[in-house]
């Protein structure tokens, strides 16, 4: 193209961006209307998402009752306990005869972390999310 159609069509595109189109207020309502629609699909879906997690956690608590969850849970807890106890047994009847150098202190202090610290970072966290 020549620099005369290039002139051309941009005046021609340069008029057509200064019109203003009357619209009474048309793009307002509508945006208003957008903005509206919104909020409510935004609450409508915090209401049925919340009515799904009672749904489930009542379904979930029925199910657990009628299946008798309470027995496998305590057994679950006792094989745990069981285990549990089974290795510091082990761990308390070889570690003299193997040559490990345990600091009491240091083993204290690894236990604290680990039942002290680590849940309540845990928790921590959890709450941060919510």
């Amino acid at each position: 193209m020549t620099d005369n159609d290039n002139l051309l069509i941009e005046k021609f595109f340069n008029q057509a961006a200064r019109q203003q189109i009357e619209d009474n207020g048309f793009t307002e309502r509508v945006m208003e209307q957008i903005v509206r629609q919104e909020q409510q699909s935004s609450v409508k879906t915090h209401h049925l998402s919340l009515l799904w997690t009672w749904f489930c956690v009542v379904v979930g608590l029925a199910l657990f009752v009628v299946l008798g969850g309470w027995g496998s849970l305590k057994a679950s807890i006792m094989v745990l306990a069981s285990t549990v106890l089974t290795s510091l047994e082990v761990f308390v009847t070889t570690a003299p005869t193997a040559d490990l150098h345990l600091n009491p202190a240091l083993l204290l202090l690894v236990a604290a972390f680990v039942l002290i610290y680590l849940p309540y970072r845990t928790a921590r966290m959890l709450s941060a999310i919510q």
